[in-house]
């Protein structure tokens, strides 16, 4: 477990003022102690920050049953508070805000209610917004939430956006609290229901009150809404009194009592609302079917550990009504390249073809400043991709007078340069240096070699031919840019550096310097892009340099956390940025590392998300902020950061490999899967998955001697080869296979893995184990 004292209670040591004429304080409760890190914490991740290697990684991946979820989240605290620039909280609490929609289309929510994930507030559209802040306790003044020890959070069904949270007041008096946002008849603003219980049974004394206070001025009640100027903003069940902007029911000992409040994102004329218990349950029920429906629109991914499956299904939600926004209610709500890009490819490997859509044409008509040349290869990827898996001819005609430009002006660049690569450009968004970057040019290179293929395939031929002429030339350019620069280092490790010809040296430890950092960030695109082949000497050496050289903490991505620890933070003070495993885990699935993969998937899931609402940043801290115990994400949620771990994990169980001309090949299935997912009574199963040769799917049930596998195989010619892999506990073995009820030999043992090429169509297997 966490290395947190669990002996002494924490809180959120904030205080908040209630609006609302004669509004009383809500403030940190009453007995509240401050919280305190375990002796010896802060020691312990210095050392693994310090350490080359990923330390606690290596720990994980030398245990017995390999990474799990239980022992990766012992190693940090879990992250809770969200911070802006400057290190300030985003919230009023400090912690974090579960972002809610009601029902979305293609291009995603047009309006947003933020739901402070302790339960304490409701956020209209942006933090600076309008807000419903919530107390409890007697006389109201005690903030709900406030005792981080007495709170307790978790999405309804594991996943649904809905916020359900429990407290327990400085009295002992115990609350539930549910809310979600959604959309009915009475109006045209989103809205955000609260439902919030209070059980005084068996309690004596003073009766707690329970007070809903706007932040808006000068309401005035009409029955049980609260409105101005014939708006309505709040609207409550019967029984609240109405004081200023604060809505205020008092509880009667001895009794469950349960009230309902609804707050407009957008306050507008609206029909009477009456609410009560079936009104709420009826908006939760049209919801909850939207969303399920919604998620059954794409694949499906079902493995037997709920906390996987409800992060999956969390994280599509979130970025089905994130789309194209970097996030949400902050300053990075904006479309980002190149990770707005990132999250139309997850999109697209998800099924969600129609959203990558939409996300793809949204970055067309972003305009093209500062790195041009990423962007445009970011699109030609995307796009490839896009079509490669959909097959949609339309949006190749749409895109192609853009992509035909880009083409134009990158080939102008290739053939003017006299060392066949592109003009420098700056460096990323965070650093204007002009470079040589290997990062951006590698992925023009990726776009050029991939959209010869579509563009061969839909009809643009001449097209085709000259984007594989610049792809050959700018390969041809940046191998030799490589070779001269690259450094075979003592330990066997092969440094490449991001910035060609400008004497970048390796780094002993990636996160000591700035630009080491960045290296970290970005160099991931160019191991993804298949510049380098797939499970050769130099996709080896640049990995072990990875593993070695402090890329790795837990198997999330090192970073400076820069906009955490302000600019200069004192080594080894740095952080976690899983945005950027997106290409980690690609490169990673490239090259066959299966363990590491499982490692990214429960780092990011225990240090790389809230738990309970699975809500994460672009940068997260590790090493202690300040004097807070509690871990804190930067401008979260983040969508590519979803992007990533929804990628890591189709690609344990579907990944493609490619031709040295990224041509796709073959499929392997389930070659990365967590060995604990096929002990005896578990079960596997992947539906529709889209691929670059057509849908798979795949099930796998294990028994105490056997494991059953049916695959449904995509028939199209170009699918050359063909393997699955049973990864089978500690201590068992394969030792044969039958297909379609007969003997079959293609298989090994060692490896664990059955060769089925040249097969199409449902296949039935039967694993036999010892």
């Amino acid at each position: 477990m966490p290395w947190r004292s669990i002996t002494v209670a924490a809180c959120v040591a904030s205080v908040a003022a209630l609006a609302g004429a004669g509004g009383h304080a809500a403030v940190s409760a009453p007995g509240c102690a401050p919280s305190a890190l375990e002796p010896g914490y802060v020691s312990r991740v210095m050392r693994a920050l310090r350490a080359k290697d990923d330390v606690w990684g290596n720990e994980l991946l030398a245990a017995p049953e390999g990474p799990t979820y239980a022992q990766a989240r012992r190693y940090l605290e879990p992250l809770l508070r969200a911070k802006g620039a400057h290190g300030v909280e985003l919230t009023t609490s400090g912690v974090h805000y579960v972002p809610f929609s009601g029902p979305v289309g293609v291009d995603g929510a047009g309006s947003m209610a933020l739901h402070v994930a302790d339960g304490s507030q409701i956020l209209s559209q942006r933090v600076s917004g309008r807000s419903l802040t919530i107390a409890v306790g007697d006389d109201g003044r005690e903030r709900y939430g406030s005792c981080v020890a007495r709170t307790t959070t978790r999405l309804a069904g594991g996943y649904l956006p809905i916020l359900e949270t429990q407290y327990v007041d400085a009295d002992g008096v115990r609350y539930r609290q549910e809310s979600f946002a959604t959309r009915i008849a009475q109006t045209r603003s989103l809205v955000s229901f609260v439902r919030l219980s209070v059980d005084t049974e068996g309690m004596s004394g003073r009766a707690p009150s329970l007070r809903f206070t706007l932040s808006e001025r000068g309401l005035v009640a009409d029955g049980d809404t609260l409105g101005r100027s014939g708006d309505t903003y709040v609207a409550f069940s019967e029984g609240g009194s109405v004081d200023g902007s604060t809505v205020t029911y008092d509880v009667s000992a001895g009794r469950l009592q349960t009230v309902y409040v609804v707050l407009m994102a957008s306050p507008t004329t609206t029909r009477p609302i009456t609410l009560d218990h079936a009104v709420y349950e009826s908006a939760k029920s049209s919801l909850v079917r939207h969303w399920d429906r919604r998620l059954a629109g794409g694949s499906t991914i079902d493995v037997p550990e709920p906390r996987v499956s409800h992060a999956y299904r969390a994280l599509l939600v979130q970025n089905l009504a994130l789309t194209w926004r970097y996030s949400v209610g902050n300053p990075y709500q904006q479309f980002s390249f190149p990770e707005g890009v990132d999250v139309a490819q997850v999109m697209s490997t998800q099924g969600f073809g129609a959203v990558a859509r939409a996300i793809l044409i949204k970055s067309f008509a972003t305009p093209l400043t500062r790195y041009r040349n990423w962007k445009m290869g970011q699109k030609l990827v995307a796009s490839a991709l896009y079509y490669r898996l959909h097959r949609d001819r339309s949006y190749i005609e749409q895109v192609t007078p853009f992509l035909r430009a880009y083409a134009t002006e990158l080939g102008a660049q290739i053939r003017s340069n006299s060392r066949r690569i592109l003009d420098r450009e700056r460096f990323s968004s965070d650093i204007k240096e002009s470079v040589y970057g290997l990062h951006s040019q590698a992925i023009v290179w990726q776009g050029l070699r991939s959209m010869a293929s579509v563009w061969a395939v839909t009809g643009y031929g001449s097209l085709a031919a000259e984007a594989r002429k610049l792809a050959a030339r700018l390969g041809t350019g940046l191998r030799a840019a490589v070779s001269a620069s690259e450094q075979r280092l003592p330990d066997g490790s092969l440094f490449i550096p991001m910035r060609l010809f400008d004497h970048e040296r390796p780094y002993e430890s990636v996160t000591e310097s700035r630009s080491g950092g960045y290296w970290n960030l970005v160099a991931p695109y160019a191991f993804a892009s298949g510049l380098f082949a797939p499970r050769s000497q130099e996709a080896n050496g640049v990995s072990r340099y990875m593993f070695r050289h402090g890329s790795r903490l837990l198997g999330l991505v090192r970073a400076g956390a820069y906009s955490l620890y302000g600019l200069e933070p004192s080594y080894p003070t740095s952080g976690v940025n899983p945005v950027y495993g997106l290409n980690v885990a690609r490169f990673l699935a490239d090259n066959d590392r299966p363990d590491q993969l499982v490692l990214s998937l429960y780092g990011q899931l225990a240090a790389g998300m809230a738990p309970g609402t699975f809500v994460s940043g672009e940068g997260l801290s590790v090493a202690p902020l300040r004097s807070e115990p509690d871990r804190s994400m930067y401008l979260p949620p983040n969508g590519a950061s979803n992007g990533s771990f929804l990628e890591t994990l189709r690609l344990l169980l579907v990944h493609e490999s490619r031709d040295r001309n990224l041509e796709p090949r073959g499929l392997e299935l389930a070659f990365a899967t967590p060995r604990a997912w096929l002990s005896p009574g578990k079960r596997i199963v992947v539906r529709r998955v889209p691929t670059s040769f057509g849908r798979v799917s795949l099930s796998m049930r294990s028994s105490d001697d056997r494991v059953h596998v049916t695959v449904d195989v995509p028939g199209r010619s170009s699918l050359e080869t063909l393997a699955l892999r049973v990864r089978l506990p500690r201590g068992s073995r394969m030792i044969g296979v039958t297909l379609d009820g007969r003997p079959y030999t293609r298989f090994d043992a060692q490896t664990e893995t059955i060769d089925l090429s040249g097969r199409t169509g449902r296949l039935d297997l039967v694993v036999r184990v010892s």
